[in-house]
């Protein structure tokens, strides 16, 4: 529990099944209930949600739902309190593995935020034409300069209903885990500091260690592992 302040007891244990150890849920829930390891999380408000006069794309990811990597993804970005100053954090998951396979960071919210997050995840995935994006109607993701990239490499755009946040529920439930998980418990020094705090967060913490209950209370990159195509050794005459 001090490792993963918010992890309920579900999660804890989980963990703890992990680490060898044989409990029972109803037993880690009264520990934690009787110890105070619960905690209570504060609500944050959002941005302001601005109209334009871009072009919008129906919600087609409310009719899938993937079976495999690569097959949906979904964006979002959010914004970070700095002393005196803010933060952008835009970042791409995949749907299927919740694995954040794209992220960027400025201290500004223009499009080049989130095409520099859409860059690192195309390539470090190089998904297959026909692939879905998926994010909010912002006009972050209905820019020309953004749309033009995704139709470059063959993608199926996808965006929420106007007000329906739940349309990307994906995305938001990363941003409160994100937000509580590493903003809200960190003193960042400055923005470089922030910057690699947030790093490691992404990179090691929330991909190769936090459990998710949705994919078997296993961490993304392990997850992923399950479908590895398994490498063929060849066997001499």
């Amino acid at each position: 529990a001090l490792d993963w302040p918010l992890y309920g007891y579900r999660s804890i244990t989980r963990e703890l099944w992990r680490r060898g150890w044989i409990v029972n849920e109803k037993r880690v829930r009264r520990i934690m209930r009787r110890d105070g390891l619960y905690c209570r999380r504060r609500k944050q408000r959002g941005l302001p949600y601005r109209r334009h006069g871009l072009q919008t794309y129906p919600n087609l990811a409310a009719t899938f739902t993937p079976s495999g990597l690569n097959q949906l993804w979904v964006a979002d970005f959010t914004y970070v309190r700095l002393f005196g100053a803010y933060m952008f954090v835009a970042i791409i998951l995949d749907a299927f593995s919740r694995r954040c396979i794209g992220w960027s960071a400025a201290r500004h919210y223009r499009t080049e935020l989130t095409i520099e997050a859409l860059r690192m995840a195309l390539a470090r995935r190089r998904p297959p034409p026909g692939f879905m994006h998926h994010s909010d109607r912002g006009s972050q993701y209905a820019a020309d300069d953004y749309v033009r990239l995704l139709l470059a490499h063959g993608a199926q755009i996808s965006m929420s209903r106007t007000g329906t946040p739940s349309d990307n529920a994906i995305c938001e439930r990363f941003m409160r885990t994100f937000k509580q998980e590493e903003v809200l418990i960190r003193d960042y020094v400055d923005y470089a500091d922030a910057l690699q705090s947030m790093a490691r967060y992404l990179e090691i913490t929330y991909n190769q260690r936090r459990l998710h209950s949705s994919i078997g209370y296993r961490p993304p990159a392990e997850f992923e592992g399950l479908f590895e195509k398994p490498q063929s050794h060849l066997t001499p005459a």
